[in-house]
């Protein structure tokens, strides 16, 4: 009424309007209007462009496809008449282009703002390199760093965490490398973030010597560890067949015994423990299992227990496997009734553990009742199962139990 009446918004009224709709959550209806500045004889502004992209890509929750297609036209248009994003909408507009993964665009977006005199800070640059780290677009996330230091962004201990950890999970070590003597070179010091995913990186290649030297580097700088560190050292360690160091450093990160070369590692001389988490345990009870130390391990399951920590499936497959191979049927039965007692289900290879040792112990009617169970549980027995039943029926001369299992 009142345009159709002659007397025309200024512009910050029609800022004002705009914003009303967005806040409704009434995009459609916000760029409906603001398109109607241009019939007012006015241009939408640097306000009403950011009021329009901030409002459709604040929330936490992604916009819908439709309102990110709108904000899309909205930047498109900004563009179009010169207009840039502040770093808060950059930042969330982003976000959300990357949320629908449509990553070119969110680094297109960046580049775009760079190439036209605006720098955003560190903080908006190392929003968008996480989450393209994230969806593993590291590539991407690479040349945004670059383009960071070209445009002579400092960045922080934030930013190279985020890529070393990123390029340690592809493996990619040695550029990780690179970054972790430019950032100390550059007077930006790792924390425990960034010196835990090198050695974790170290220890997943079986380098764990340089993941010792790194670790010892980390405490002479007074970096202190956390549980991932550790959970990291012994779940390495064990892998890496070096078991009995494993346990040390979980009895010494307990502070339950003094070692004196494992004490360097974790600083004990402050009495400083951490309590560990179910990867933690699950890394050393599935370490003590493959080294054929499966009441050792039942032990940690018990105090796992008793410290209130829920165990997972790893930790349960683990001991169920140990036992069976060690022949003690009865304890890998109890385990899988504590097991089966906390909703867990089992699997292919734990059901060919535990039939596997019915069988070498003769108790045919169980492991035949275990086979039936898989079944009707939608586990179908696979080729070793099978074979280990025809061979077990085979032996013990019960091929009639064998045809009506195959026919």
């Amino acid at each position: 009424m009142m345009m159709a009446e002659g007397c025309y918004p200024d512009r910050s009224m029609f800022s004002s309007i705009v914003h009303g709709f967005c806040k409704a959550g009434e995009f459609s209806y916000a760029y409906k209007f603001l398109k109607k500045t241009e019939d007012c004889g006015q241009r939408p502004g640097y306000v009403v462009y950011n009021i329009m992209i901030g409002g459709s890509c604040s929330c936490k929750e992604l916009p819908t496809s439709d309102e990110l297609e709108l904000a899309e036209k909205v930047y498109g248009e900004m563009l179009d008449a010169g207009v840039l994003l502040n770093e808060i909408s950059m930042s969330n507009y982003a976000r959300c282009l990357c949320g629908a993964e449509k990553f070119e665009k969110a680094y297109t977006v960046i580049q775009e703002m760079m190439s036209k005199g605006f720098v955003p800070d560190a903080t908006t640059i190392s929003n968008v390199i996480e989450i393209l780290c994230n969806s593993s677009r590291i590539e991407k996330a690479f040349l945004l760093f670059q383009e960071m230091k070209r445009n002579r962004v400092a960045s922080d201990v934030y930013i190279y965490s985020i890529l070393i950890d990123a390029f340690c999970k592809a493996s990619l070590i040695e550029q990780a490398l690179k970054w972790f003597t430019e950032m100390i070179e550059g007077g930006c010091s790792p924390n425990v973030v960034t010196y835990t995913s090198l050695i974790h990186a170290y220890l997943k290649a079986r380098k764990l010597d340089d993941a010792d030297k790194l670790f010892e580097r980390m405490l002479s700088l007074n970096c202190v560890p956390n549980i991932v560190t550790y959970t990291a050292l012994i779940d390495g360690h064990c892998k890496g067949g070096n078991r009995d160091k494993a346990c040390q450093i979980y009895e010494s990160m307990m502070g339950k015994v003094s070692v004196p070369h494992v004490d360097m590692y974790f600083g004990q001389n402050n009495g400083d423990t951490k309590e560990p988490n179910v990867f933690t345990y699950g890394a050393l009870i599935d370490g003590l299992c493959k080294g054929q130390k499966v009441s050792e391990a039942r032990d940690l399951l018990d105090a796992m227990l008793a410290n209130g920590c829920e165990p997972n499936r790893i930790v349960y497959v683990a001991l169920i496997d140990g036992f069976c191979k060690e022949g003690k049927f009865d304890e890998a039965q109890e385990v899988f009734t504590k097991m089966s007692s906390r909703g867990y289900s089992l699997r292919e290879h734990t059901y060919g553990s535990l039939i596997d040792r019915m069988f070498k112990d003769k108790r045919l009617d169980l492991a035949l009742k275990f086979v039936s169970k898989m079944m009707e549980s939608s586990c179908a027995p696979n080729v070793v199962i099978y074979t280990e039943m025809i061979d077990g029926l085979c032996k013990v001369q019960k091929t009639e139990r064998l045809i009506s299992f195959c026919c």
